[in-house]
């Protein structure tokens, strides 16, 4: 099958975190083509189900167009690592996905594909492996998900976070594989913190800011904390609070912002305005996701992490924490140390200005110069010699 150079296609989906950073991605690789005067076009193979369509249909590039041509839609199966019932019945929708995969490439003819991860990007990186078709994948977490383990056997090259994730492969896979850093979208390089300030309402900015961040859905255990200490929190700091869509409390947060006026901000969700919002605030008090983690330190903001754990996770969170504690570019409250005495111990350090620019100097170091959005892109421009 002869291959399109003007057609990239990308895969990954299930969550915001296997999308926002392809987008990313795409975005950045339709700039470059275009510095040197080639059109490319982006499809995006994701599930058919859920929030993958509408967010890769919203996603606007740094130009104000919408960066993917078009979005297909497949069947898709949750890969578990535990016994289900489901396990039986999704196998039927992931060897659906594989022949709508299949499909898809075969009209679309793209020179490459760019899987994200997550269970939907499995068949079309096996599908595309079969057509001839050259697979790249990236990892953000620390350690490999389950999807991520399969799509490595199809890929001619995997991009990783970390230099250590790389160093548990095996020798023999290691030379797939390159270190890039986290893909982060290109409109938090591009920030403005007044904006935010403007945004968040903030006139008198008399206090450090504290941003707080669970997920689009909100985490329950994060939003506890910062109720049960909301008082001590507003007399040290002034309190962003993105509750989430799912685990918040609409009745409370009225009561508590007319309690703590100006000192307590809550918002459901931050959409559009969050790039801006990061850069303003002084303190990042969140889960670890890897997406939100490296969001904040392509910004240089010191940390404090509340990662998620126990049996409903496979740990990556633990890991993506773990790491950034070492390098010494957050603080990490794991487990049963995540209570209000050492909330209030961690954002105590976090008060001292000297502290912060250490740790901000640190996080630097970590992210260091090169954008790993640019790495990437120029990575798959490479393979059809652009």
């Amino acid at each position: 099958m002869k291959l399109n150079n003007n057609v990239v296609a990308f895969t990954g989906g299930g969550t915001g975190g296997h999308i926002y950073p392809g987008l990313a991605v795409a975005d950045e690789l339709k700039n470059i083509a275009k510095s040197k005067n080639h059109k490319i076009s982006i499809i995006w193979i994701g599930c058919s189900k859920g929030m993958d369509k509408n967010i890769v249909e919203k996603g606007m590039g740094s130009d104000g167009t919408p960066i993917a041509d078009m979005f297909y839609g497949i069947p898709s199966g949750k890969l578990r690592r535990y016994l289900s019932w489901q396990n039986f019945t999704d196998l039927f929708r992931i060897i659906g996905g594989y022949f709508a995969a299949r499909k898809v490439l075969r009209k679309t003819k793209p020179a490459v594909l760019f899987s994200k991860g997550g269970f939907v990007s499995v068949p079309p990186c096996l599908a595309a492996k079969h057509l001839g078709i050259p697979v790249f994948t990236h990892e953000c977490d620390f350690t490999l998900g389950l999807a991520n383990r399969i799509n490595f056997k199809s890929a001619k090259t995997m991009f990783v976070s970390y230099e250590e994730t790389k160093n548990r492969l095996a020798t023999a896979d290691q030379n797939r594989v390159v270190v890039t850093g986290n893909p982060v979208r290109p409109v938090f390089y591009q920030t403005n913190p007044q904006n935010g300030l403007k945004f968040l309402g903030i006139e008198n900015k008399d206090k450090p800011v504290l941003l707080v961040l669970g997920g689009s859905s909100g985490a329950k255990q994060i939003n506890e904390l910062v109720w049960n200490n909301l008082e001590w929190l507003c007399q040290n700091y002034i309190v962003v609070h993105q509750t989430g869509l799912v685990n918040n409390n609409e009745n409370q947060e009225i009561e508590l912002k007319n309690k703590y006026g100006n000192y307590y901000k809550p918002f459901a969700f931050i959409y559009n305005e969050m790039p801006d919002v990061v850069a303003c605030c002084d303190v990042i008090l969140s889960r670890a996701g890897a997406n939100s983690i490296w969001e904040a330190a392509v910004l240089s903001k010191p940390s404090v992490l509340v990662p998620l754990c126990g049996s409903g996770t496979r740990g990556d969170q633990v890991d993506n924490a773990k790491f950034f504690e070492e390098k010494k570019a957050a603080l990490v409250l794991l487990g049963e140390k995540a209570d209000s005495e050492n909330l209030k111990i961690e954002l105590t350090k976090m008060l001292d200005i000297s502290f912060r620019n250490e740790m901000e100097k640190n996080i630097k170091a970590m992210v260091g110069e090169k954008k790993s959005v640019n790495v990437i892109a120029q990575y798959i421009l490479d393979q059809i010699n652009l």
